[in-house]
């Protein structure tokens, strides 16, 4: 025989009050905000119970993705927050078939890697944040680095020795991102972070890599060695798109897009 349903109510037997109560016990915040609304919205059109139970979690579920994606999104640390909804298919160098294969993220799953190398302003970095954005609404975690990031990264974990572990734990994340290589010469510690990182996710994580120079030009920044172990482990399983074109940043400035006319 079924246990009876226990009835609780409040100190003045309001059972409203005590339910946003036990929201706050149990830890039910976006039930707790919808309560207010819904309870006599469902008592006036007269829902049935399981409707409004359905309801008031689906209120819960909804809200705790959203704060999942603010989460993952901040955790990202975007640098622009561009996205493809900003992004001109028709004005870009990269193939339209290219585009709409890399936009399924398919090869995020597969941990496959993607390097873009191109000209500057030919879109390389917004097309790698948009995908980077795409990748945290589907739910992945994503991580945004420039290659001095990771120079910085390996001296600050130098001194005490856990460089290995600060990767072991940025290799959580689905898909890591790599901007911006090549525009100078890379750092020791920066070589070193790179050379780290990919050999860490190598056939475990997908990277995305922006550069100036194709990969197999980075014995230009980078010593000789470690710039043929780096590229030999990302090339392996990577799509290469390479950009071209003139600058989206310099057609815009001299047409006067650039900024707002003053008044």
């Amino acid at each position: 025989m079924a246990a009876p349903i226990r009835t609780i109510t409040g100190p003045a037997g309001d059972p409203l009050a005590e339910a946003i109560e036990l929201t706050r016990r149990l830890k039910l915040p976006h039930i707790r905000k919808a309560m207010a609304d819904l309870i006599p919205t469902a008592k006036a059109q007269r829902w049935d119970p399981a409707e409004v139970v359905r309801v008031l979690l689906a209120e819960e579920a909804a809200g705790r993705d959203a704060a999942n994606l603010r989460t993952r999104r901040k955790r990202a640390a975007f640098p622009a927050g561009k996205t493809f909804g900003d992004w001109d298919e028709t004005a870009s160098s990269i193939p339209r078939p290219t585009q709409d294969a890399l936009k399924t993220l398919e090869w995020i799953h597969r941990k496959e890697n993607l390097s873009i190398c191109g000209p500057s302003g030919t879109g390389k970095s917004h097309f790698c944040e948009a995908l980077g954005q795409a990748a945290v609404e589907a739910g992945m975690t994503v991580a945004w680095f420039t290659i001095e990031d990771l120079g910085a990264l390996v001296r600050r974990h130098r001194v005490d020795d856990s460089v290995s572990r600060a990767l072991a734990r940025l290799i959580r994340c689905d898909l890591i991102i790599v901007d911006d290589i090549g525009l100078l010469p890379v750092s020791p510690d920066a070589a070193e972070g790179f050379y780290r990182l990919v050999d860490a996710a190598y056939e475990r994580r997908s990277l995305a890599v922006s550069s100036n120079l194709h990969p197999s030009g980075f014995d230009e920044i980078m010593p000789k060695t470690l710039a043929t172990a780096t590229v030999d482990r990302l090339l392996h399983h990577a799509h290469v798109v390479v950009t071209q074109g003139d600058s989206f940043r310099l057609n815009q400035a001299t047409t006067g897009q650039g900024v707002k006319p003053l008044t």
